[in-house]
């Protein structure tokens, strides 16, 4: 990496790559869900520095912090650096967003831009911005050119970020303020970051942009970031200013304007005072080892501070902004010190705030029912009433966990033990209770027309109570089932906050799905976004439920747009161990976060699936996937090992950790469940994880991949899998038994061996494959290479153009060197000998037909399949010489050689001719040792 990328990290107080991974702490402020005792910060990095291993988690030696002193837990830094990098990563994807973000710094810039010397500083952002385009427009530039323009990029834009040091940054050049130059150089510098994968920096620019100039960042730049980010720590002053202008509407017209002019700045200074102050406690976040900053307190303005001279007694404490509870709280549900601080808040607060919060309600309702194409009821301008409710019914107690400021009493669910407690059961409590509402018909009538809250409520209670009583009568059903009163209950279950009522409805729309699609689909409409789930899947008391009745309706990944959904998906999959019961419905949660973990990592485009994958891996996910392959149903254990790949594909380096952690018995036992059906995740997941840098570590889990399971055969399991696998299954499950087998003697033959080169001989022929079968059997010939990088990337072609004395940083010029000369480093031997022993099993196994059916595959040309053909006689010529005798030197030469002459013509890519031409001297170097004995 360039001196200057290395400069700049060590100037922002930490190494680059280097990750404290440690216990968190009960004082350390999370900003998201992250799944109990199973972390991701577990998993271990690839690091140059040795580490010592305590507890899973590895800590660098050279540093060490005192045990007094809690450091931030690494699974929820990467959960932050997860939220932000996703607004730079769209920079990167979305040609559009590119566009939008120039726009905004050039029109910020430029329209406060006058006359005058800038000394450069525009010039400077401009081909500072250019060169990054030019990057992330065409990924293929030589390595070399990359890194100039990255550095290039830096040093601009550096110079421009330099502008708000402390002695200029009030200052202004052309008329337009530091801080404005500063936070587009600072934005445009997490892009560079982003591109170079540095995503801990990246993120880090990303929060100074809010450091430099809070307004601009979040009215102007990034007013999404802010409005999901740090917005929910402000809510405060935004009800307080909210309230303020309410004030104000009584004035006169000129009283007022001024009035509110000063209140709008207070506002506003308030409001970016407190943005800074969370940027800036983020960024502390990110720096490696540090202390739990403490948690930033935003007071609320006095009214007395533009005039006002109302008083209230909320003005006579400093509203606390506590850490932010959609990235935390809105999943975890409260903790005792988050319900020890909202009952201070409630006690401090007045009954003004409770007012504003049950209006904020009716708006949010109203513009829910506005928004659904409903076949009856209800002009667009009526809403539900949220009113008190009749005496006749006792207080039930109410979930306000998720809103900033709660005026209601805690939730009837606690966690109690790592699994949900639900106290005052609703159905017992249905038994007892004398309706005021008793008559089914009216219950109907108020489901479907009633606008006040409190009565449908009660309706819901009654048709509950009538539906348990009918046992299962068909006129009930009948009466109940028509799409107003299933609108009206989805209704109700989005304006409530009764648990008992929420859970009542949860229970009869499950029994309403069962009993029909058009039900479920009537559901579906009514609700196309799934926000109504979103706030059930918040609810520490309902959540398994709610997770079952979405499991039922069979959402689709299109549906499923908020970033929130991988984080509530691991709630339910860590606490849903135990079958729920919907009446007649029995069902695991697990199973529901499954399929919704399937939609989210397969049901998108490719980018935003794996970033999804990504994220799941950064809430420490993958331990909870690891445990359901070992248990649960077949289907089940199936989507966790696919969901798995789909992680190690989206961030390479955690197959290091899945490799050593995943119980291997389990996925042999896994083949064997599945008896009749595919077994293709079990293999695409064994595919991912036998792609180790490391020959140890893959030699490791080969052997114990060949205990077995139950006394069978590992070996044995997967040829019965080789026979029954799909066609672009087979050259995979034949690379896989082919390397289990190689861990026996590599001259000694076996019927496995034969089976499985006689698989890979067939894959090769292309007239006979398809393009997927041919992708598959290229990846196979890579695997066998043996050679992978610590993201899982093959490197068997770059080792060998590095022997043949190719090097691209040279300008394309290449020296020629004699294998083996000063290039042994540490496990270089073991890669050699495991190459030797596959070459040698090959030749000997394949023999001509395997020579053909290579030299066939790069004469049909087709670019995957041609180049790892390629690549796979590359590798096995410098071992051709240990196979077979003179007369099988001399057949190898007549089959190759043709072929790899015409790849070294002049118009070939150039690495191919180089690959071309070192094959040759081996193959000639292989026959003159025979000629020579």
């Amino acid at each position: 990496m360039a001196s200057s990328l290395h400069q700049l990290l060590k100037e922002e107080g930490f190494e680059k790559d280097k990750l404290l991974k440690n216990q968190p702490d009960d004082s350390t402020a999370l900003p998201i869900y992250i799944c109990h005792g199973r972390k991701s910060s577990e998993i271990t990095e690839h690091k140059d520095e040795k580490t010592v291993i305590r507890n899973g988690s590895s800590v660098f030696s050279s540093f060490k912090p005192k045990s007094d002193e809690p450091v931030i837990d690494e699974a929820a830094i990467k959960a932050v650096i997860s939220i932000l990098g996703g607004y730079t990563g769209r920079y990167l994807k979305d040609e559009s967003y590119r566009a939008m973000v120039k726009d905004k710094c050039t029109s910020c810039l430029l329209s406060r831009r006058k006359a005058g010397s800038d000394g450069g500083i525009f010039m400077n952002m401009e081909l500072g911005i250019e060169s990054i385009d030019k990057l992330v427009e065409d990924r293929g530039n030589k390595k070399e050119l990359r890194m100039k323009l990255l550095r290039n990029s830096i040093r601009l834009l550096s110079i421009v970020a330099s502008l708000n040091c402390e002695k200029s940054r009030n200052g202004s050049t052309c008329g337009v303020p530091h801080s404005h130059l500063s936070a587009c150089a600072q934005l445009y510098l997490s892009i560079v970051y982003k591109l170079e994968k540095n995503h801990r920096l990246s993120a880090r620019h990303l929060l100074q942009v809010f450091c430099d100039s809070a307004f601009l960042a979040r009215t102007h730049l990034l007013p999404d970031l802010w409005d999901h980010f740090f917005l929910p720590h402000l809510l405060h002053l935004k009800v307080w200013y909210h309230k303020e202008l309410e004030h104000l509407s009584n004035l006169g017209n000129a009283l007022k304007e001024t009035k509110m002019k000063a209140l709008s700045k207070l506002y506003n200074d308030q409001m970016d005072m407190g943005t800074a102050m969370f940027a800036m406690y983020y960024k502390e976040w990110l720096k490696i080892g540090a202390k739990v900053p403490p948690v930033p307190t935003v007071p609320l303005p006095s009214s007395s501070s533009y005039g006002s001279s109302r008083r209230r007694s909320s003005e006579s404490h400093a509203s606390v902004s506590s850490i932010n509870r959609n990235l935390y709280q809105t999943v975890f549900g409260a903790t005792t010190e988050w319900q020890s601080m909202e009952l201070d808040c409630r006690i401090r607060t007045s009954i003004d705030i409770c007012r504003l919060e049950a209006e904020e309600n009716e708006f949010k309702y109203e513009n829910y029912n506005q928004n659904k194409k409903k076949t009856h009821r209800r002009s667009s301008s009526s809403h539900i009433h949220n009113t008190p409710k009749t005496e006749l019914w006792p207080e039930t107690q109410k979930s306000g966990h998720f809103r900033f400021f709660s005026c209601q009493s805690r939730p009837k669910g606690c966690l109690v033990n790592g699994k949900i407690d639900v106290r005052n059961n609703s159905m017992r409590k249905l038994e007892h209770l004398d309706l005021p509402l008793s008559d089914l018909s009216k219950a109907i009538a108020t489901i479907c027309s009633s606008d006040v809250l409190s009565d449908c409520e009660i309706a819901i209670r009654v048709m509950t109570k009538a539906w348990l009583d009918s046992h299962g009568d068909s006129t009930i059903e009948a009466a109940l089932t028509k799409a107003p009163i299933i609108e009206g209950v989805v209704e109700v279950l989005f304006a409530s906050n009764d648990d008992a009522v929420m859970e009542l409805a949860i229970l009869i729309l499950a029994e309403f799905i069962t009993r029909s699609k058009v039900n479920r689909q009537i559901i579906l409409n009514s609700d196309p976004q799934l926000e109504i789930f979103l706030k059930l899947l918040k609810n520490s008391s309902l959540f398994l439920k709610a997770a079952v009745l979405l499991y039922l309706l069979r959402p689709k990944a299109n549906q499923m747009i908020s970033t929130e959904w991988i984080p509530l998906s691991l709630r339910v999959l860590e606490f849903g161990e135990h079958l729920q019961t919907l009446y007649t419905i029995r069902c695991s949660p697990q199973v529901a976060a499954l399929y919704f973990l399937d939609q989210l990592l397969t049901g998108f485009n490719e980018d935003r699936n794996l970033e999804n994958a990504c994220q799941v891996v950064s809430l420490g996910g993958l331990n909870l996937l690891m445990r359901n392959v070992e248990f649960g149903g077949v289907l089940e254990r199936n989507k966790a090992a696919l969901i798995i790949s789909c992680c190690i594909r989206a961030d390479g380096s955690c197959r290091h950790y899945v490799a050593d952690k995943l119980n291997k018995a389990a996925l042999i036992e896994l083949m064997v469940g599945n008896c009749k059906d595919s077994n293709g995740s079990v293999i695409a997941l064994l595919t991912e994880l036998l792609c180790l840098n490391r020959r140890t570590q893959m030699m490791k889990f080969l052997n114990e991949l060949l205990r077995g399971w139950g006394g069978l055969n590992a070996m044995h399991i997967l040829l019965a899998c080789l026979h029954k696998a799909l066609p672009e299954e087979r050259p995979l499950v034949a690379a896989l038994l082919l390397q289990l087998d190689l861990l026996g003697d590599p001259f000694r033959c076996s019927v496995y061996r034969e089976e499985a080169v006689e698989v890979i001989i067939e894959t090769l022929d292309c007239e006979k494959c398809n393009e997927k079968i041919q992708q598959q059997s290229a990846k196979a010939l890579t695997m066998l290479g043996g050679r992978f990088s610590y993201m899982g990337e093959a490197t068997t072609e770059s080792w060998l153009l590095k022997q043949a004395g190719f090097h691209e940083n040279l300008e394309d010029s290449f020296q020629k060197k004699e294998i083996g000369d000063n290039f042994l480093d540490e496990g270089e031997e073991e890669i050699e000998n495991w190459q030797k022993k596959a070459a040698i099993a090959l030749l000997n196994s394949g023999n001509k037909r395997f020579l053909a059916a290579l030299s066939n595959s790069m004469a049909k040309d087709i670019p995957s399949l041609a180049r790892a053909s390629l690549v796979t006689i590359a590798w096995m010529s410098c071992f051709m010489h240990l196979a077979g005798d003179k007369d099988f030197q001399a057949m190898a030469s007549s089959i190759l050689t043709p072929r790899l002459l015409e790849s070294s013509n002049p118009n070939r890519v150039l690495e191919e001719r180089v690959l071309a031409t070192f094959s040759l001297q081996q193959i000639r170097k292989s026959s003159d040792q025979y000629v020579h004995l």
